[in-house]
């Protein structure tokens, strides 16, 4: 055997030895010649503890474990070859970015020999993902077995700590690795990698208030989709603030905070349909990154009280309404450190009284009209949802319609649920692999998705093959881009039908069958229960329900919905 190929992995187990020693314990292959050496030296630290899956789609791969990472807010790795494969990692990378989730690609290259020249499969692909990552870093450009072990040591203590930077985000680890690469698998095998503990960059000094905010005056807390990484007390830190201040929460669907003692609205993109049904307060917190819907943002926008922003160690700037409020980074529980004791004021106890009138009032106009028999609604299914699926099984909601109705239309839950939903790039290319990354870590999880999100991303049914978990998928089937019917497109001389909802002529349930998913269809909401009691069956590592809904009568349903005194009966479609 060429001494230059057992060098190649010797260097590859010292570097993959070193980020396990940091904390690194999962890895996500995708099949290539130029990164066998990689390939080999992770199949050789499975007996270290390792935990290793492969997969033929480097797309998929990078949003499988993007939720994995989601799940416990730990780095990912994911290995792929050199060329094309690098590009297809960049849509994960991008979500990775804005949801400032720790992500690490370690990409397989050819030598600086080969770069410019015309030598087959090699590309810029440094420059790929570059302007997504936190940093790019490289070995030596003439082969990874040129790096001596501090070199190796220094390139993963850099990686990790930009992973888990502030903020956190994903890192692109570009490795040339020099012909012949392929040594036997009779080597004599790594021992465990030693643990050290990496300082990382800290949130920062607490902050002394929460100037220019005044808890002795009516306020309203705005929290937008999860995004806090490092576990920093932020429910308790937010307790405390509510519990001082008397000020009503209202919280995305994918905050986290849904279920929990609070006072919490989930009402309001009904509610501000017609803002005056609610008081307007005279200052305003916000947590995090904007809540997607709209009439809250043009609500927000007509503010003109003291505003503050407080992010979870991102210093980045969350002001998509150009308000120019100060924004603090480090983080609520850090904001809220020196919080004197206090009770709320009066006023801003009416104003609590006042959002959670409006928000029972809601719930229970919502329950009579859309809990009856018939055919399957979009807004219908959110809210059922909600009330038959047990609490212990983790959601995760598709970009697109699901996540808007389950915003508007689930009903309160009489318990916490964890939500999920990728709204920092808010795209629907890895719908099912992050699920199945999702469910990985968490050994259960229930999808509720959009049949063309399903559809762009089926490469992922092949997860099921390796798949140790449970995952349920509920499709909500209009046939096409169903979210287009509820936006104002002029329909007059335009095809909407091929420029927009592109229905597809794929039949989704034998398309599960044919990667060995079991499914099943619903027609009627008196039936969801009994379907639902069939995909929670435990088992299999998939399976499908598939719900048939009119896009275009769901459209009208919602109008009717979002109209000040609606009638109990919806209309018939």
């Amino acid at each position: 055997m060429d001494l230059q190929a057992a060098d190649n992995l010797r260097a590859a187990e010292a570097l993959l030895s070193a980020l396990m020693g940091l904390g690194l314990r999962r890895l996500v292959l995708c099949p290539g010649s130029r990164c066998g050496p990689l390939a080999l030296a992770a199949s050789r630290f499975e007996v270290h503890g390792l935990q290793l899956i492969c997969g033929i789609d480097e797309r998929s791969a990078g949003f499988l474990a993007l939720g994995m990472s989601r799940a416990d807010g730990h780095p990912t790795a994911v290995v792929t070859t050199s060329g094309t494969a690098v590009a297809n990692l960049l849509p994960a990378a991008v979500e990775a970015d804005h949801s400032a989730l720790p992500l690490l690609f370690i990409t397989a290259d050819r030598p600086e020999r080969l770069k410019s020249c015309g030598a087959n499969q090699t590309v810029n692909q440094e420059a790929f993902l570059q302007p997504s990552c936190r940093a790019l870093l490289q070995g030596p450009l003439d082969g990874l077995h040129r790096a001596d072990a501090p070199r190796l040591q220094r390139l993963a203590d850099a990686a990790w700590r930009h992973c888990l930077g502030i903020p956190a985000g994903p890192v692109h680890l570009n490795l040339a690795f020099e012909e012949p690469l392929h040594a036997s698998a009779e080597l004599p095998r790594p021992s465990q990698p030693l643990s050290r503990q990496l300082e990382l960059p800290a949130f920062g000094d607490p902050i002394d208030d929460l100037a220019p905010l005044d808890l002795d005056r009516p306020g309203l807390i705005v929290v937008g989709p999860w995004r806090r990484g490092r576990g920093t007390g932020f429910v308790a830190a937010l307790r405390r603030l509510v519990d001082r201040s008397g000020w009503p929460v209202l919280a995305d669907a994918a905050s986290g905070l849904r279920g929990l003692n609070l006072p919490v609205i989930s009402s309001y993109d009904l509610l501000l349909e017609d803002p005056a049904r609610v008081p307007h307060p005279h200052q305003l917190l916000r947590l995090g990154s904007m809540p997607s819907s709209r009439r809250l943002q043009d609500w927000l926008q007509l503010h003109k009280g003291p505003e503050l922003v407080i992010t979870e160690g991102d210093p980045r700037r969350q002001d998509p309404l150009g308000s120019g409020a100060p924004q603090y980074w480090q983080g609520l529980k850090a904001c809220t450190t020196s919080l004197a004791a206090g009770s709320p004021a009066p006023e801003s106890l009416q104003l609590q009284r006042e959002w959670l009138q409006a928000e029972k009032l809601t719930q229970c106009r919502l329950d009579q009209a859309l809990a009856f028999a018939g055919t399957c609604t979009e807004p219908s299914l959110a809210r059922s949802l909600q009330q038959l699926l047990p609490l212990d099984w983790p959601v995760m909601l598709s970009s697109s319609s699901p996540v808007r109705d389950w915003e508007s239309f689930a009903a309160s839950p009489e318990g916490h649920r964890t939500i999920v939903s990728f709204r920092g790039a808010s795209g629907i290319d890895g719908t099912l692999s992050l699920a199945a990354g999702l469910a990985t870590q968490w050994q259960k999880l229930v999808l509720v998705t959009g049949d063309l999100a399903l559809l762009h991303d089926s490469n992922g049914w092949l997860w099921g093959q390796q798949l140790k978990a449970e995952l349920r998928v509920v499709l909500i089937d209009n046939g096409g881009g169903g979210i287009f019917e509820q936006l104002p497109i002029p329909r007059q001389g335009l095809d909407f039908s091929r420029l927009f909802a592109m229905p597809q002529a794929v039949d989704p349930l034998a398309l599960a069958a044919a990667h060995g998913v079991s499914q099943r269809s619903c027609s009627a909401m008196d039936q969801l229960a009994d379907d639902l009691a069939w995909l929670l069956e435990p088992g299999d590592p998939m399976r499908l329900l598939r719900c048939s809904t009119d896009a275009a009568a769901d459209a009208v349903l919602r109008r009717t919905l979002r109209q000040p005194g609606w009638p109990i009966e919806p209309p018939q479609a």
